[in-house]
């Protein structure tokens, strides 16, 4: 079912000490596309809240911070829109490609729409998290029966429905992975597009290690359980 003609749009990003980068990333989304709502989960001890709040965005502050999958999913179930597109606040994401995303929700009928960087390698993104992801992409497809390039895109749509009735664990590491992963395996109507990955605004807080190991955990999680 598709949604109505004029879907409310939100935009949710989660920040720590963004304060490089934030304001034109949320200038970005607004020029292109009239969202009903953007909304921070907020852990910066910087001046993020205050340019963010001073441009329009709603804030909500997560502090002391409890991590990247506790703030994701406060952020996804606080969002009021019937689409819900997730976005990093580093710059490194094509806010002009949001009508993209809308559209395949709102015209074409999909639930969630995933946007791949991987469909070559960026020169923005270091070789071995290149190596990482296309690797547990292939891993992942094997799996789940679907090519899956990118199980970590930090741009993604979803129908308000599959956030409201998908279940996760939102503690530990690679959240985006579950997020992907569950819709697919209940049958939900996933589109993989391809999108730009451009140079980051600021420091890069992953742990690579840490996150490989929540990766290979989360995958098989999801193929394994009910």
């Amino acid at each position: 079912m598709s949604e109505k003609p004029n879907p409310r749009v939100s935009v949710v990003m989660i920040t720590m000490n963004e304060q490089g980068s934030v304001g034109k990333v949320i200038q970005d989304i607004q020029k292109a596309y009239p969202v009903s709502e953007i909304l921070l989960v907020d852990s910066s001890k910087d001046q993020t809240p205050q340019i963010a709040e001073s441009l329009g965005a709603k804030v909500v502050r997560q502090f002391p911070p409890q991590g990247y999958g506790p703030a994701m999913d406060r952020a996804l179930r606080s969002a009021s829109g019937d689409i819900v597109i997730t976005l990093d606040c580093d710059d490194t994401y094509p806010a002009e490609d949001i009508p993209r995303f809308v559209r395949y929700i709102a015209e074409e009928g999909y639930d969630v729409v995933d946007g791949s960087r991987l469909e070559h390698k960026s020169p923005h993104m270091p070789a071995l998290n290149y190596l990482a992801n296309y690797a547990f992409g292939i891993f992942a497809s094997t799996l789940f029966f679907r090519r899956i390039t990118d199980l970590h895109s930090g741009m993604r749509a979803y129908r308000r429905s599959v956030i409201e009735e998908l279940k996760y664990d939102c503690k530990g590491a690679a959240l985006p992975v579950e997020l992907l992963l569950r819709p697919l395996k209940d049958g939900r109507k996933v589109k993989f597009i391809f999108i730009d990955y451009r140079m980051r605004i600021g420091e890069s807080t992953m742990r690579p290690l840490e996150s490989a190991w929540w990766t290979l955990k989360r995958i098989l999680g999801v193929r394994l359980t009910a």
